[in-house]
């Protein structure tokens, strides 16, 4: 299916300096942020959030599809990647906008039944400059089988010229969740993440992943203009995680067993 590109929401936001301090704090790094100063890379996922009533939620705790988003019928949701262009550093204390379209929508046969793609795409301006392009790409599937196999995650590679070790737990799950205003059921309850989507525990949110390699990159680069993810295998909030650099642009998550949790190009 194709959904009608047509539709634009636009959103306004300000650039709250105590909600970039806390999620700073959140990642235990100096939250030093004024007013007037650039925010890290990606911390614009802090802001514009979609608040709807209870009645407006879907079973997993996100907003409920069938307006922008269009209704596939497949119940599971999941951020599967990214590509992001910074033009500009976006401000802590002034007010941005988001301008967000749909640039695609299909539903596709897959190995394990239907899915369905959408790719959200997002202009973030601020004072009538376009500070942040972003394409945001969601994944719907159904509910697995209860005997079905999980499928098998890639290996992630092993020659990195810098690495960074991360952990986890319950507590920095529910603060980025909160502070991202993500109400995706599989970051806070384990009942839910376990008896209803499959997992074997509370999931890292992908943003929070790509977030880490965004600043790691933007440290071994100087600086960040472009930056692109792709998750390939969830992180149980009970494990620790690599962040790689390959040198070369590349960076990637690597699990305690050797899987890939997502890889990433930066520039």
């Amino acid at each position: 299916m194709q959904n009608d590109l047509s539709q634009a929401h636009s959103q306004s936001d300000v650039m709250d300096p105590a909600r970039a301090a806390a999620c700073l704090t959140t990642l235990d790094l100096p939250a030093d942020i004024a007013p007037g100063d650039a925010l890290p890379p990606f911390f614009h996922y802090l802001y514009f959030w979609d608040a709807q009533p209870p009645g407006q939620l879907g079973r997993d705790g996100h907003p409920k599809v069938g307006g922008l988003i269009p209704d596939m019928g497949l119940p599971r949701r999941m951020w599967a990647g990214g590509q992001l262009e910074f033009h500009a550093p976006l401000r802590a204390g002034i007010m941005a906008t988001r301008t967000t379209t749909v640039a695609s929508a299909q539903q596709k046969e897959g190995r394990t039944g239907p899915l369905g793609f959408v790719k959200l795409h997002h202009d973030i301006s601020q004072n009538g400059v376009t500070c942040v392009t972003e394409f945001q790409d969601l994944v719907y599937r159904e509910d697995p089988a209860p005997d079905a196999p999980k499928p098998m995650p890639p290996v992630a590679r092993t020659d990195e010229i810098h690495s960074e070790t991360a952990h986890f737990d319950t507590t920095k799950l529910f603060r980025y969740s909160a502070l991202t205003f993500n109400g995706h059921r599989i970051h806070y309850d384990l009942d839910y993440s376990k008896s209803v989507e499959g997992y074997d525990g509370l999931v890292l949110h992908g943003p929070l992943l790509a977030q880490l390699l965004m600043l790691m990159a933007e440290q071994q680069l100087g600086g960040l203009k472009r930056f692109s993810f792709r998750a390939t295998a969830p992180l149980m909030h009970f494990e620790e995680a690599v962040l790689c650099w390959g040198g070369d642009g590349t960076c990637w998550v690597r699990g305690p067993d050797g899987r890939q949790n997502m890889i990433a190009e930066a520039g």
